[in-house]
C-alpha cells in the first residue's frame, strides 16, 4: 500500500506574518524635567520618562498626578537631613519641564529604628488639619521619655494618664502649625524642624521627653487645580529689597555759601 499524499498539509506553510522585528522601546520614549517648588534649593531635581504623545494616548496625561520621592538632604544640599524623604506631585507640564507640589514628608526607617529602644515609652499622635488655603494633611508625630538628670531607676516608663496628656500636647501644637498659614508656610516650617523641640519644651512639664520628630506629612485632600497658586510656590521667595543704591556722601558746607554751619 502506498502512503496517501500531501495529508499534513500544516508543516508545508509558512507562519502569516512572520517574526516581529525587536524594536528598541526607548526610542518611543522622552525625557521630562522635575522642576521643585522654590522653598527648596536645589530647583533641578531629576528627570523621568514618558512614551511620546501617539493618537488619544498624550504623553502629559500620563506625567500629571506622577509621585516622586526625594531625599532633603539632595534638594537642599544638607547632608543632616538626609532621614527626612520628601514626596512631590507632578501638577502642571510647561514644555519639557515639570512643576511639582508638596505631596508629603516621611521619615527613613534607618533613623526610625535608631530611636526605638528598649526600657522607656513611646508616644504617638495625629491630627488631621486644615491650611488657610483649603489642603486638608495629616500629621503624625513621635516622641520618647526620657531619664531625669540624676535618675537612677533602669527605666522611664510613663503612666498612661501623662501619655496621654503628652499626646494632647502634640495634637494641639500640630493643629496650631498647620492652621496659623497656608501650606507654603507649614512645609517651611517642617523643614526647619523645630516644632519637635517646641513639643518637647511644651511636654517638660508633664514628663521629659526626647527624640521628638513630627515623622510624617500626608496631604490627604487638595483645592481645585489653580496654575497661578502652583505658580506663586515656582516663584522666588526671595522679598523685593530694590536696586543697590550707592552710599550717601557727606557734603562738607563753607561759610557763606548760603547754608548754616
Amino acid at each position: 500500500l502506498q502512503p496517501s499524499q500531501g495529508k499534513n498539509k500544516r508543516l508545508t506553510k509558512s507562519k502569516k506574518g512572520g517574526k516581529k522585528k525587536a524594536v528598541d522601546p526607548f526610542l518611543k520614549k522622552e525625557w521630562y524635567k522635575l522642576i521643585a517648588p522654590s522653598i527648596f534649593s536645589q530647583k533641578e531635581c531629576g528627570k523621568t520618562i514618558i512614551t511620546k504623545t501617539q493618537g488619544q494616548k498624550i504623553a502629559t496625561d500620563g506625567l500629571r498626578g506622577r509621585v516622586i520621592e526625594l531625599s532633603l538632604a539632595d534638594l537642599n544640599n544638607n547632608e543632616a537631613m538626609s532621614y527626612r524623604k520628601v514626596k512631590l506631585c507632578i501638577e502642571d507640564i510647561q514644555g519639557f519641564n515639570c512643576l511639582l507640589n508638596f505631596h508629603g514628608m516621611d521619615m527613613t526607617r534607618d533613623k526610625l529604628c535608631s530611636l526605638i529602644k528598649k526600657k522607656q515609652s513611646i508616644i504617638e499622635g495625629n491630627v488631621d488639619a486644615r491650611t488657610t488655603d483649603g489642603y486638608i494633611v495629616r500629621m503624625f508625630c513621635i516622641a520618647f521619655t526620657k531619664k531625669q538628670d540624676d535618675q537612677l531607676k533602669e527605666t522611664c516608663y510613663a503612666k498612661s494618664a501623662k501619655v496621654r496628656a503628652i499626646r494632647g500636647k502634640m495634637v494641639e501644637t500640630m493643629a496650631a502649625l498647620a492652621g496659623k498659614g497656608d501650606l507654603k508656610t507649614l512645609v517651611k516650617a517642617l523643614i526647619a524642624g523645630t516644632t519637635g523641640e517646641e513639643i518637647e519644651r511644651e511636654a517638660s512639664s508633664i514628663f521629659p521627653i526626647k527624640d521628638c520628630y513630627i515623622r510624617k506629612v500626608k496631604v490627604i485632600k487638595k483645592p481645585k487645580f489653580d496654575v497661578t497658586a502652583l505658580m506663586e510656590w515656582h516663584t522666588d521667595d526671595g522679598t523685593d529689597t530694590g536696586a543697590k543704591v550707592d552710599p550717601a556722601v557727606t557734603e562738607e558746607l563753607v561759610a557763606g555759601s548760603g547754608g548754616r554751619l
